[in-house]
């Protein structure tokens, strides 16, 4: 019995991690682009080469930190794509979010009221949670205008049931319960993270890589992003720059072991793609079948990650480790951004020695261990 529960249990963990990937995968080059748009123009400006006055500097901006504002019309697209609703009905949740008068009204502690009630006050601009809620409740309201609603009347009749359903019950309930949550859970993970900053960058970083062979990575991302929303900085992804890094390295040192060209290649490759930020070719290409880089991976991320918590790096726009992206881990100061990038190099080194010194193991494994060396 308690064993079928498990099983149960897991399923259930699963499908609300396959559901998350499947929601951030689509957008992930957008964030990730939008990151490194805005990490240019804060290398520019701090170089000297442009002005926050520019109109190229203003309107690029624009575009880094305007897709992070209206984050919440993208994940409605990408939810109805994945959910199967209806895109445009969908956007009625972040459209009435994001009108002026209610915006402002609520984020400014201001009351609306509904039948004399008033509506608890919401941060909206940048959120996950709440969009997400809403989602997950016009599925139901736009299946049962689909059953109830003659054929006749449904291009019409369909938006409004779905906005007199779900758009009351968004703001009186969801959404301030998104906001809420997205708030304790960042509090339990700062809150761990202030009780000790080393113990809590080692756990990440040995244990991001192996979250990432799972799926499971996606579900710190609305974190993240609700920590820089709420607080300005976020203290957890940096913890995950040293275990980028360490795949990097692993992979490298397969590239250099591997005698067969076709494997070669593919190592070289997925080490290009790691040190810009995207392990998933290292990951799933060659390390995770090998078992023995991914172990060494996940040391060298542990090792970097509790470098990193001990340092107090923060990151102030959300951004993927990579080396394209790194000024946005400025956050904490400029001792604690040498101390994250020399977690990501103290990262790659380790993985790619630790990796190497199993080299007969490893050329074993590949089937190589009788071919001549190639320098």
């Amino acid at each position: 019995m308690k064993e079928a529960k498990t099983k149960k249990d897991n399923r259930i963990v699963k499908k609300i991690l396959d559901e998350i990937t499947g929601i951030f995968m689509p957008i992930i080059g957008c964030i990730t682009g939008a990151s490194i748009i805005k990490s240019v123009l804060m290398i520019l400006t701090m170089l000297g080469a442009v002005t926050g006055e520019e109109g190229l500097y203003r309107i690029f901006y624009a575009v880094s930190d305007g897709f992070f504002f209206f984050l919440p019309f993208v994940l409605a697209m990408s939810a109805a794509k994945r959910w199967k609703t209806d895109p445009y009905i969908s956007l009625l949740i972040p459209v009435t979010m994001f009108y002026p008068d209610i915006l402002d009204a609520l984020e400014a502690g201001g009351e609306i009221k509904i039948f004399g009630w008033g509506l608890p006050s919401a941060i909206y601009h940048s959120s996950v949670i709440p969009v997400l809620l809403a989602m997950i409740l016009l599925i139901y309201v736009e299946k049962l205008a689909d059953r109830i609603l003659p054929e006749a009347i449904k291009g019409m009749g369909k938006p409004i049931i779905c906005a007199i359903i779900v758009l009351p019950v968004t703001f009186a309930f969801l959404g301030p319960l998104g906001s809420w949550i997205g708030s304790a859970i960042a509090s339990v993970f700062l809150k761990a993270y202030e009780l000790n900053r080393v113990i809590a960058g080692f756990v990440v970083g040995a244990l991001i890589q192996p979250m990432v062979s799972l799926g499971a990575h996606w579900s710190i991302v609305p974190i993240c992003m609700n920590n820089i929303t709420k607080d300005g900085y976020d203290a957890i992804l940096p913890l995950v720059g040293s275990a980028v890094y360490g795949q990097a390295g692993a992979v490298f040192a397969v590239a250099l072991i591997a005698k067969d060209k076709e494997r070669k290649r593919t190592a070289y490759q997925a080490t290009v793609a790691a040190v810009l930020g995207v392990t998933e070719p290292a990951l799933f290409g060659v390390n995770l079948p090998l078992i023995r880089p991914m172990i060494a991976a996940c040391i060298a991320g542990a090792i970097g990650g509790g470098l990193i918590g001990f340092a107090g790096t923060l990151c102030t726009s959300f951004a993927f480790p990579s080396i394209l992206t790194c000024v946005a881990y400025l956050g904490g100061g400029t001792a604690s951004f040498v101390a994250f990038l020399c977690s990501m190099a103290l990262g790659f080194i380790l993985g790619f020695l630790l990796t190497f010194v199993q080299k007969k193991k490893i050329s074993e494994i590949l089937g190589e261990e009788n071919k001549a060396d190639v320098v």
